[in-house]
């Protein structure tokens, strides 16, 4: 019967933290529909729509700090406000190369993140490490296909060995989110590459531009940090109700 109540209790506590955590998500969904309500694809770079841009990864940061304490800076939380400062950059197209810069910070605090102790891990199985390979192979893939017309970009100098920097923490941190075993974790990293591949077919003229091009981008990078968001939450929970369990 102890054990009866004890697991009624946990999804009571499950719940309700769901239920706090959603709610708690609110100004992010409010502040990313006021983006897609107001973004037009003709807008010209502006202070103000760098703040439209910013402003749901700011208020991720937040609920994660909230959630998660000040620790959470050197975290996911310091990984999203990478992700703000890159994409203030990318609104002004001269400042590419420093967007690109700031969210290589970002996959690389990411990836430190998920080697925490916050993130139990298991034992490596056969389909992590076909995963692991097939990752290897889309970041590999990717960079060739890219390499032709980063060739031909103004500042290839600096594009070719930058972007296949980028290209490698982004996949490494892919590939760390396939570690931790937290589905909202590995669905955001995922859901983050897809964002920047279609970003970078389109900003390298690999593509012709798409109608709904930045709408994909947008749509799956902000999917992307929210995911990261919550199971960064979940992940530090876990954590909290398994430590209290070896206590009890």
């Amino acid at each position: 019967m102890d054990i009866l109540e004890t697991a009624a209790y946990d999804r009571r506590q499950r719940r309700n933290m769901s239920c706090a955590l959603l709610f708690s998500l609110l100004p992010f969904f409010l502040s990313t529909a006021l983006f897609f309500y107001l973004w037009t694809p003709d807008s010209p770079p502006s202070i103000v729509s760098a703040g439209f841009k910013t402003a749901p990864i700011f208020l991720l940061a937040a609920v994660v700090l909230s959630w998660n304490g000040g620790q959470s800076v050197l975290g996911v939380a310091g990984g999203l406000l990478f992700s703000a400062v890159g994409d203030c950059c990318l609104i002004w197209p001269e400042l590419f190369v420093h967007g690109m810069g700031a969210f290589a910070l970002a996959h690389l605090t990411y990836s430190l993140t998920f080697l925490s102790s916050r993130y139990s891990t298991h034992s490596s199985s056969s389909w992590t490490f076909f995963l692991f390979l097939i990752l290897l192979m889309v970041g590999g893939g990717t960079y060739m296909h890219l390499y032709p017309f980063l060739q031909k970009a103004p500042d290839s100098d600096l594009l070719i060995p930058g972007v296949g920097v980028y290209i490698v923490l982004i996949t490494l941190m892919g590939m760390l989110a396939i570690r931790t075993r937290h589905t909202a974790t590995l669905l955001g990293s995922l859901s983050f590459m897809v964002s920047d591949l279609a970003l970078a077919l389109q900003v390298f003229k690999v593509t012709p531009q798409l109608q709904h091009g930045h709408s994909v981008v947008m749509v799956t990078y902000y999917l992307a940090q929210l995911l990261i968001a919550v199971g960064d939450v979940k992940a530090t929970a876990n954590k909290e109700d398994f430590g209290k369990w070896k206590r009890s």
